[in-house]
Formats: structure tokens, sequence, C-alpha cells
């Protein structure tokens, strides 16, 4: 069974507590990526900012350019070791109706997996089996 470290994206988008959602949606824009992962002193993971969140924040009126990170991340993400089979994080992610899931060791953020990719990764499964 492939474990989560084989399709998760390496490459960690982050912010700070105190960056603004503005800031942040703009870095998740440029990135074409549906979360960025919010942490302290640039390890220690501390939340997770989703498009879900953008949303809220946006259906409340909250100016971009003043509100904090800290205000509309989900702060304690539920997260992941990159030894987790691909099966158990889909698992995780349904039950939870999660779309992202921050993949970490040792307290540090290495990678993300998405539901896109665990789709992606399903549809290949079952192509190259026939």
């Amino acid at each position: 069974m492939p474990l989560v470290s084989d399709l998760m994206v390496r490459d960690v988008l982050t912010v700070e507590p105190s960056d603004t959602i503005g800031e942040a949606a703009e870095k998740m824009h440029a990135a074409n990526v549906g979360a960025v992962v919010v942490v302290e002193d640039m390890v220690r993971i501390v939340g997770i900012v989703t498009e879900r969140d953008l949303l809220r924040a946006v259906a409340a009126r909250t100016r971009a350019a003043e509100a904090r990170v800290r205000q509309w991340m989900t702060p304690n993400p539920v997260t992941i070791d990159p030894d987790t089979e691909v099966e158990d994080a889909a698992r995780i992610m349904f039950d939870n109706n999660f779309r992202h899931l921050p993949v970490v060791k040792d307290g540090r953020a290495l990678g993300i997996v998405s539901l896109r990719l665990l789709a992606r990764w399903a549809f290949d499964s079952v192509h190259t089996a026939h």
C-alpha cells in the first residue's frame, strides 16, 4: 500500500498567525492551492487556513487587509505522519470532511495531502490496474 510520503506535495505553503487573511489569500491564489499551513517560529504548526476559512471571513465582511490569520484559521489541525498509508489518510479526510491534511514529522510540516491528490491517485490506480 502506498504511503502519504509517496504523493504529498512537499512545498508547504505557510503563513504566520499575525499575517493578514488577505496575505494568506494572496499566497494561496498565487500558488493555486486551497490551503496554507499556519506556523509559529517558522516551524511549529498551530493551524491551517483553507478556502472555507476565507469564505467564512468574507461572509462576515471582515477586512482582508486587517483581519489576522489567527482569528480565522482552524487551530490545532489534525495532521498525519508521512508513513501513513494513503487509504488511512483518505479515511481521516472523509470521516472529518477535510480537503487538506498537513503531513508532519517531529513537529515539522513536511508536506500536505489534498483530496484532489487522493482522487488523482485513486483514478490512476484504477486505470493502471487494467
